[in-house]
């Protein structure tokens, strides 16, 4: 099956894939990204796992000692903030605006089919549009999964794997709760540090479950994986994306996104990779495991023994933003089926995105989402959606806001960390965008910060570019955002 795979890998599509580190010029070129990130992409594990020299060694850490005697600090006071907040009442020219970007997407690299749309931050506001306006969102679709997802479960929603007891007197089940994150095993003190957001795993859960059980003697592991139900391959992607490796089965149990412990590969079965995770963490804490797991359907109101909780779903939602994450997007998406109609599934997900943005106001007319990832070539998207979007999302008082927070900074952080080294400099760091890329598009929608302060909602795509063209393509997309930074495209006060 394996070998299988490694022959069908030519032609796949381009995607957002796992970092992998290929040459002797990677640290370098990370070195001197953390460097001028101010160490932000460092927040995000990248540091850590590809710079492990630069990681704190507890051995060493100078100890903390009490204040001298008689030394009194005086009381913290809240400082004044010297920064006032962005006027986003101004009006924006939509002439201002077709001049700093109508060269850059009328280059022929983007293809036949290219659209953009900008408009400020206030809702009602006038916009500048260029194409027909709907495009194929590629990653770009998870601002609206994620959207959907903060509005339906809310911020502070997490997600419990939890640990069951099964029929017999010596079975456990691993019950999967949709964790996005979570892993097989916790970090290191060090890993933790430089890790965003913290991850639940199943090794911590597995010494709570051996505890509860006296930490000794005969035990056997299932598992239940029964909260999503349907395909666990979208039928609406291509057929090769789950056998080559391009996305994991997306399931209700997963560790590591369904990646093999090699980094290599992914899980045929990630629920019973997790199960067996699960069982290694149990024999490790002391227990006997008989038999191999099995997957089995436990009643609601079976005993608890243990839990783990993720991290918040706005820390979790930046994270799948930052890093383009297609496991927990649709994951997440899943999760907004069960919240809308009580199934959790990509169709279910994807019909609950759609009603749930309707039901914030946001015309969804035009739009058809297949899944929560972007992968699926069947998707549509308008560009007066995900700028109604990412208005509600820029509110003032909004579930929405770690939609704004968790888009990459142009040239610093995730799938922009090494993006916008054409065009004007001042583009970097004052765009913050989502990528899209699939063979043949290429998309950002985000927000930018002209040279008067103005923020800007924009979307900028084109899905008919030819492979020759690619890289030349997303410069040039990467290039008319950052005009829209250099801009002054507010129109003057008036009188």
């Amino acid at each position: 099956m394996r070998e299988a795979r490694g022959s069908k890998r030519r032609g796949r599509e381009v995607r957002h894939p796992v970092l992998r580190v290929v040459g002797a010029w990677l640290p370098v070129v990370l070195v001197l990204a953390l460097l001028g990130a101010g160490v932000g992409a460092y927040r995000f594990e990248w540091g850590q796992r590809y710079l492990p020299w630069l990681a704190a060694d507890p051995a060493t850490e100078p100890e903390q000692v009490l204040l001298p005697a008689g030394l009194e600090l005086p009381a913290w006071s809240t400082p004044t903030p010297e920064v006032q907040p962005a006027d986003t009442s101004a009006a924006l020219a939509v002439d201002k605006v077709a001049r700093a970007v109508g060269k850059d997407l009328a280059d022929p690299d983007l293809g036949r089919h290219v659209v953009g749309a900008v408009t400020s931050l206030t809702p009602g506001s006038e916009t500048w549009t260029s194409g027909d306006g709907t495009y194929v969102p590629a990653s770009t679709t998870k601002l609206l999964t994620i959207g959907a997802a903060l509005a339906t479960l809310g911020p502070d929603h997490t997600f419990t794997t939890r640990v069951v007891r099964g029929e017999g007197a010596r079975e456990v089940v691993l019950v999967g709760g949709g964790d996005p994150l979570l892993a097989s095993k916790p970090l290191t003190v060090a890993e933790a540090a430089g890790t965003y957001p913290a991850r639940a795993d199943v090794a911590t859960l597995a010494v709570r479950a051996a505890e509860a059980l006296g930490g000794k003697g005969r035990v056997k592991v299932s598992f239940d994986d029964s909260l999503f139900t349907g395909p666990t391959d979208n039928p609406a992607w291509r057929r090769d994306y789950v056998p080559d490796d391009i996305v994991s089965p997306i399931t209700s149990l997963m560790v590591d996104s369904g990646i093999t412990p090699d980094g290599q590969e992914r899980s045929d079965d990630p629920s019973l990779a997790a199960a067996q995770a699960f069982a290694a963490a149990l024999a490790s804490a002391g227990l006997t495991v008989t038999g191999p797991p099995q997957r089995v359907v436990v009643p609601p109101a079976t005993e608890e023994l243990a839990s783990v909780e993720s991290a918040p779903l706005s820390e979790v939602a930046e994270r799948i933003l930052d890093v383009s994450d297609n496991e927990g997007a649709e994951v997440v998406g899943h999760h907004v089926g069960l919240a809308v109609s009580d199934t959790g599934s990509f169709e279910a997900g994807a019909a609950g995105v759609t009603s749930t943005l309707q039901g914030l106001g946001i015309d969804m007319t035009g739009t058809e989402l297949y899944d929560g990832s972007g992968l699926s070539r069947r998707n549509r998207v308008t560009t007066s959606a995900v700028l109604a979007l990412l208005q509600e999302a820029a509110g003032s008082d909004t579930d929405l806001r770690s939609l704004v927070t968790g888009m990459p900074v142009a040239g610093f952080t995730g799938s922009l960390t090494y993006r916008f080294d054409e065009g004007p400099a001042v583009g970097r760091g004052l765009v913050r965008a989502k990528t899209g890329t699939l063979t043949g598009v290429h998309a950002l929608a985000g927000i930018a910060v002209g040279r008067d302060g103005l923020p800007m909602a924009f979307v900028l795509a084109a899905d008919k570019v030819k492979d020759a063209d690619r890289y030349d393509a997303q410069e040039a997309l990467d290039r008319a955002a950052a005009e829209l930074a250099a801009c002054r495209c507010s129109t003057p006060a008036a009188g």
